[in-house]
């Protein structure tokens, strides 16, 4: 039966919204929780959380009060005036970074939080030494969609269509610390990198990488830059990824799951990186309003309160024990990640198909490799949606798996 409601709404974005998704056959209409309801109604888990972004599920009912609330009260001042939410998330996040002296700028996305902490390392570089701006950043990685951040994302499929870039940045390989700590120079402001890589297959950088980056940093006068815009806010059972290594950095960048869904990014520092951007340097209209300063501040209230950083941990702990079950019986080839931010790796290049065969069932989850599959459920998910998660991915898999033999027996026939 064609679902006629999705149909239209197909024609419509054909018609009046840019090409630059690769969107899939369905279209969501409400929330609930680890839910959401396509335009027939129908119910599907919802295991990707709109890309690591709604850790406390779909229309979490104080997050909304919060919003709505601050909507009624004040929306908009400009930065040009001081507001009590934007004051009170700064200080928040001054506390769950355990960095006390840390300074906020607070933005609307990823990117821009990506950009701010770029222009910082760029103005730090040249207070220093004019030719102090290139940045070292690591294969695999991705850092936004801006010109700036798009050069530091080290895909390079991405930047073609797009060259010449600037070329200030050095890619290294992700897990090679000689070839890092060879790239950073005195010419060097920062390195940027991911403890885990999110877009590029949630990959974790091997320890002595960060530790060399550190150390490169160190020795060079240059800022370490963790981007947590996927990581962060409680997701890998750390408030912040950097928090289960040994590494610190001088500067993080957060987005995605700090508004639960509202548009909002933060880029933090600490020690003298806090003070590389003075009055002019740096500016958003919009960045650090009052309705989404009021949400963000709700979401960390409800992350803390109810012990969801820890949660994260032990029900990561939950999924991978059914990962591990479904290496043994052939179908994955093994688990990366932390937390509740997890890939499930294949024996062939399938994902996509695996994807498809999991939406087919209701289970939203992501091809985000070739042989990998991203599993990042709400931080709120319970135990049975763990395990129906699974059982459906089990499902996926086998099905998966018998249609290419299928093909495999027919061709050779």
């Amino acid at each position: 039966m064609a679902d006629r409601d999705l149909e239209e709404l197909q024609a419509r974005d054909a018609a009046h919204v840019m090409g630059t998704y690769g969107r899939q056959p369905i279209g969501f209409v409400r929330g609930e929780g680890t839910a959401l309801f396509d335009t027939q109604g129908r119910a599907h888990l919802d295991f990707l959380s709109g890309l690591a972004v709604t850790s406390l599920g779909h229309a979490h009912p104080e997050v909304a009060d919060a919003i709505a609330a601050q909507a009624r009260t004040l929306v908009h001042t400009s930065n040009l005036y001081l507001t009590v939410p934007m004051l009170d998330l700064a200080e928040r996040l001054a506390r769950v970074t355990e960095w006390p002296d840390a300074r906020t700028f607070l933005c609307n996305s990823g990117a821009e939080a990506n950009e701010a902490a770029i222009k910082l390392a760029r103005r730090w570089g040249k207070q220093r030494s004019d030719d102090k701006i290139r940045v070292v950043t690591l294969e695999g990685s991705f850092h936004g969609r801006t010109l700036a951040t798009l050069e530091a994302t080290g895909q390079p499929a991405k930047h073609t269509p797009f060259a010449p870039l600037a070329g200030y940045v050095d890619t290294v390989p992700h897990d090679d610390a000689e070839a890092l700590t060879a790239a950073v120079t005195d010419r060097t402001c920062a390195v940027l990198l991911e403890v885990i890589q999110g877009e590029g297959g949630v990959r974790p950088v091997p320890p002595d990488v960060l530790a060399a980056a550190r150390r490169a940093c160190d020795e060079h006068s240059a800022l370490l830059i963790v981007d947590e815009v996927q990581t962060g806010v409680g997701r890998t059972g750390h408030w912040f990824a950097f928090q289960g290594t040994e590494v610190v950095p001088d500067v993080i960048t957060v987005a995605k799951a700090l508004g639960n869904g509202v548009p909002i990014g933060a880029c933090i520092a600490r020690g003298t990186a806090a003070a590389a951007l003075g009055r002019g340097d740096h500016a958003t209209t919009f960045g650090g309003n009052p309705l989404v300063c009021a949400a963000a501040v709700r979401v960390l209230d409800i992350i803390e309160r109810d012990g969801l950083v820890t949660a994260a941990a032990e029900k990561g702990e939950r999924v991978r024990e059914g990962i591990a079950k479904l290496v043994a019986d052939g179908l994955a080839t093994g688990v990366r990640g932390a937390g509740l931010l997890l890939a499930v790796t294949l024996p062939d290049r399938v994902a996509a198909e695996v994807e498809t065969a999991c939406r087919e069932r209701f289970l939203i989850v992501n091809a985000v490799a070739p042989d990998a599959i991203r599993l990042a459920p709400p931080l709120t998910v319970d135990g049975d949606e763990i395990d129906l998660a699974l059982a459906v991915l089990r499902d996926a898999l086998t099905s998966v798996r018998a249609d290419n033999a299928h093909e495999e027996r027919s061709e050779d026939e």
